[in-house]
């Protein structure tokens, strides 16, 4: 019951921040004139997709075949993989890892590391977003900025109830099995 609450409430989330994300772009459309946003000025030649889908098996479970969902964007677009922080930052996010006490210097280092790849990485993804707001002008709409942040967030709720749904039909699947047989 705990995860059909969690994803009606990553359903609702998902259908709050889509209608925000277009509110923000309608106010852009309105502020900065119908022909500085505008599909006319899109380009329509084939470029490598900004932001993709990884699906791994869960190796954890030996006997479980749950897919697992990690959004790879921005950073990862010029090769077409996630790079290897992007997808441990979205590992870390579903599994918590637990601190370890004694070694801080050990812990401090390692912490660095991490802060500096990060940063690396967060300077990459503005670059990224800036090159792909271009299009429509030097100066854009601080809404249509908006706009762009909440449709990502969306694709990122996406993954989640994607990931959501996988495990609650994995346990369904379990439960299922289970009650097959113990009446066979």
């Amino acid at each position: 019951m705990d995860s059909m609450d969690a994803y009606l409430t990553l359903i609702h989330s998902l259908s709050s921040t889509l209608r925000q994300g277009w509110l923000d772009l309608a106010s852009a459309r309105h502020s900065m004139g119908a022909s500085r946003i505008n599909t006319v000025l899109l380009d329509h030649k084939v470029h490598p997709a900004a932001t993709s889908l990884l699906v791994t098996q869960d190796e954890g479970k030996v006997d479980s075949v749950e897919p697992h969902f990690t959004l790879c964007k921005w950073a990862s677009s010029g090769n077409g993989k996630c790079s290897p922080e992007e997808a441990k930052s979205s590992q870390d996010k579903l599994h918590p890892q637990l601190r370890h006490r004694g070694s801080s210097q050990l812990y401090e280092e390692k912490t660095l590391s991490e802060d500096k790849a990060s940063h690396e990485l967060d300077d990459q993804v503005q670059k990224e977003r800036l090159k792909s707001l271009s299009v429509f002008g030097a100066l854009v709409s601080p809404k249509l900025r908006t706009a762009q942040l909440s449709f990502e967030t969306a694709l990122e709720t996406l993954v989640e109830i994607a990931n959501m749904r996988s495990s609650m039909l994995c346990a369904f699947d379990k439960v299922h099995k289970k009650l097959g047989s113990s009446e066979g």
